[in-house]
């Protein structure tokens, strides 16, 4: 897109070289996706940041998974649904998440890849939470830090299942 914009006038050889620059010392999508801001709409952009829409299970299911962007703060609520918010190949902006869950009679299931950690804080009033995941292995590493609201419900947080063997005989 840079290319672009400098071969159609956009921007000047001087803008360019400054763009491609930043670009390669970029250690965020955010820093990525400021350099492209200005040139095109939002949805022709080549990093689409999520703006941190509410994930929402209201009387039903709801899923976040696959390949997305996770941003900064993220709200989840689950009323009287399931939530599924799988982050195995999601995207972090950054290495420290804040997750606003609120679980009102419905089910808030987090799957996190190995080596993210998950914290939770909050209130719990006829609600419990199942599963945990072990500390960060080292300093910078990931943490999804969640601060919740259950009320008569379910905080599930999880790994990815692995994969299991199935032997029909024993090696005896």
């Amino acid at each position: 897109m840079l290319g672009e914009a400098m071969s159609d006038g956009r921007l000047t050889a001087e803008e360019h070289s400054e763009r491609v620059q930043r670009a390669f010392s970029a250690r965020t999508l955010g820093e990525l996706a400021e350099l492209t801001a200005d040139l095109a709409v939002a949805s022709a952009q080549p990093v689409r940041l999520d703006s941190g829409r509410v994930i929402a299970g209201i009387l039903g299911p709801a899923r976040r998974d696959g390949r997305w962007v996770v941003p900064e703060n993220l709200t989840v609520t689950a009323m009287f649904g399931e939530v599924e918010v799988d982050f195995t190949q999601a995207i972090l902006q950054t290495s420290r998440v804040q997750l606003y869950a609120t679980v009102f009679g419905g089910r808030l299931r987090l799957i996190v890849p190995d080596g993210v950690s998950v914290i939770v804080s909050g209130h719990m009033v006829l609600g419990r939470k199942r599963g945990s995941t072990p500390p960060p292995p080292g300093p910078g590493s990931p943490v999804i830090e969640v601060r919740a609201l259950v009320l008569g419900g379910e905080l599930d947080v999880r790994t990815p299942r692995k994969g299991r063997r199935f032997r029909l005989f024993s090696r005896d």
